[in-house]
């Protein structure tokens, strides 16, 4: 069986010690990075719509570069949005993260409420491969 590795970025130790995940799991050469939103290394909600989608953004990155990837490994992304209205705004955003090609597989679902807290308004989940 293929070794698994937790991967827990300087700053986000809090989310595996007390939320009890881990920010991403390497199985291989295959990251699966868990839901990120748009809180910052305190843990608090990043205010502004756009802000958060960049700081989710953001805390992706810093996820793939913990586990050796960049956000040109992504080959699938999953984005949670409690407001589908906000999809243009997103994908402005997600264009400056995501300009690699080809692009990854996406998938947008609308979300009631993400965290089971009030004021986020997305979650991006991705599965970055590396080069063998």
């Amino acid at each position: 069986m293929t070794d698994r590795k937790a991967i827990i970025p300087d700053g986000m130790e809090a989310v595996y010690e007390k939320v009890r995940y881990a920010p991403a799991l390497k199985v291989g050469n295959t990251i699966y990075v868990s839901g990120q939103i748009g809180r910052d290394r305190d843990m608090r909600l990043v205010e502004g719509r756009e802000a958060q989608m960049v700081q989710a953004f953001e805390n992706l990155k810093a996820v793939l570069h913990a586990a050796g990837a960049s956000l040109r490994d992504v080959v699938d992304l999953t984005t949670f949005h409690t407001d589908l209205r906000d999809l243009p705004l997103f994908m402005r955003v997600r264009d400056r993260y995501l300009d690699a090609h080809p692009l990854p597989a996406w998938t947008a679902v609308g979300a009631h409420m993400l965290c089971g807290e009030a004021g986020y308004i997305i979650e991006i989940k991705a599965v970055a491969v590396l080069p063998e």
